[in-house]
């Protein structure tokens, strides 16, 4: 807790002035001219209180003293347990830009665009629900300075005969890249991450503490040269494809080498020491079933990745007054054989089977975050390569089961099986009558429309996420 010097009251951060600001006497101060005694020292290290969720062990830094009223990542409404514990200081920090306000009216207007979304997520207190927190990353600062020597080569035809040219294109190249920034928590899912970029580094400030006032941060715990390729190859990809566009060049296909050692040896490419950086993030969670939708907000330009499951009712409804209308408009104007109607319901059938397997291997892959290089990092003991046996066996089982909590239930894929089935059985009886084709068409369409409220469901795990469980202790980097 910071105290205003004036009356001893509660100073937070102020986001339209940019200044501490004094609950009581609304005085402003300069976040730098307020420190804490011990903060003053400008050490590695600053002091913060660790609010641990007794629900799923995530944790979250805060300098004030009032406890969390609910996690912001599992969504629990608890009292969080609480410690005292020293984190590596940050060098920079990019205060928030954008109210709370402005974040919820980004995340309406954003909700706005999903008809079919459960009518929670546009509940006016649960939108009340955001929280700002600082989200721990890691800034990469590259170089490149040097001569380079390239090799290249033109062809081109003359008659009967083609040539080609061969160039060796030198000169200087003296190129910066600053502040690439990749997420450092295993707790921020880098999808998430991916979607709220880009921070623009022109408002970062020098990071003291009281930045912190009012709001909470994640634990850095995401080792720094993780993406420390990463930043090499995008900075390498950027300036080989700025000497491509040079004019000079028109025309010329680069030779040479087509592998990333190759490049930074020849780009004379340079990683200097990463800095640990805080970027504001609005961040809210929505509990329900076993599973957490998160809602984010960049707190700097109010770009907005949010996690939106689909209410089955609204859809049905929504569906039903859609093809009510499209029926009558075929009806009218085109007659349809009955066996291509029932051709046609047995390829919607074998579709509905194609997106039921996509899905559910789209759930294996999330639930596992088989893409998260930060969560995986944090799991040494684990394998991060997937194995193809286990992965084979997994999704097999999660198919039969139809249930990605692992419940017994009628796997989702047994109605459009059936419905194909029915098709092919008319198909060779081949009936004279047309009533069977009518007979058959109607229940593949019977069997194609339960697959489908299995999809939605399947579609709503895949909008949400597995309740965490954290495996750590906060810090980063293995620091004490």
């Amino acid at each position: 807790m910071y105290e205003c010097p004036n009356c001893g009251g509660n100073l937070k951060f102020d986001i339209p002035s940019q200044q501490l600001k004094c609950a009581y006497c609304l005085t402003t101060h300069d976040p730098y001219d307020i420190t804490k005694t011990q903060d003053a020292d400008e050490s590695s290290d600053f002091d913060v209180t660790i609010f641990t969720c007794p629900q799923c062990g995530g944790e979250i830094l805060s300098t004030d003293t009032s406890a969390a009223e609910f996690c912001s990542f599992c969504g629990a409404s608890t009292i969080l347990d609480s410690r005292i514990s020293k984190e590596k200081r940050p060098t920079h920090i990019i205060p928030f830009k954008q109210t709370k306000e402005a974040c919820k009216q980004a995340y309406i207007a954003r909700i706005k665009h999903a008809p079919f979304a459960p009518d929670e997520l546009k509940d006016k207190e649960y939108i009340d629900g955001f929280r700002g927190i600082y989200m721990p990353y890691w800034a990469y600062n590259i170089t490149q300075k040097g001569p380079v020597s390239l090799k290249g080569e033109k062809t081109y035809r003359k008659g009967d005969y083609v040539y080609t040219d061969h160039y060796n294109l030198e000169g200087g190249l003296d190129a910066c890249y600053y502040d690439l920034s990749y997420d450092a928590s295993s707790s921020f899912s880098d999808d998430i991450s991916q979607r709220i970029a880009p921070f623009y580094v022109k408002d970062s400030k020098k990071f003291t503490p009281s930045y912190l006032s009012g709001f909470y941060a994640d634990t850095a715990d995401v080792d720094s040269c993780l993406y420390e390729k990463d930043a090499l190859k995008l900075a390498n990809t950027t300036s080989y494809n700025k000497i491509k566009r040079t004019p000079e060049f028109s025309g010329v296909t680069f030779s040479g080498k087509n592998n990333d050692f190759y490049t930074t040896m020849t780009l004379h490419t340079y990683s200097e020491t990463p800095e640990r950086v805080l970027y504001p993030v609005w961040f809210m969670s929505y509990r329900k079933n076993g599973r957490v939708a998160y809602a984010t907000v960049n707190g700097q330009n109010c770009k907005v990745a949010a996690d939106i499951p689909v209410d089955i009712k609204k859809y049905t409804l929504g569906t039903l007054w859609l093809a009510i209308p499209i029926f009558v408009l075929l009806n009218f104007f085109f007659t349809i054989r009955p066996g291509v109607l029932l051709t046609c319901s047995c390829f919607l059938a074998i579709a509905s089977l194609i997106v039921y397997a996509w899905e559910i291997m789209d759930i294996y892959h999330k639930d596992h975050r088989t893409d998260d290089r930060g969560y995986l990092s944090r799991r040494p003991h684990k394998s991060s390569a997937p194995d193809d046996k286990k992965t084979t066996a997994s999704l097999t089982a999660l198919m039969k089961s139809g249930s990605a909590d692992g419940q017994r239930k009628a796997p989702g894929f047994i109605f459009s099986l059936a419905a194909v089935l029915v098709c092919i059985c008319v198909w060779i009886i081949n009936p004279v009558s047309d009533l069977w084709y009518y007979v058959g068409t109607v229940i593949s369409f019977i069997g194609i429309l339960l697959t489908i409220v299995v999809v939605i469901q399947k579609y709503n795990v895949l909008a949400t996420q597995k309740l965490p469980q954290f495996e750590r202790h906060g810090g980063d980097d293995g620091a004490k």
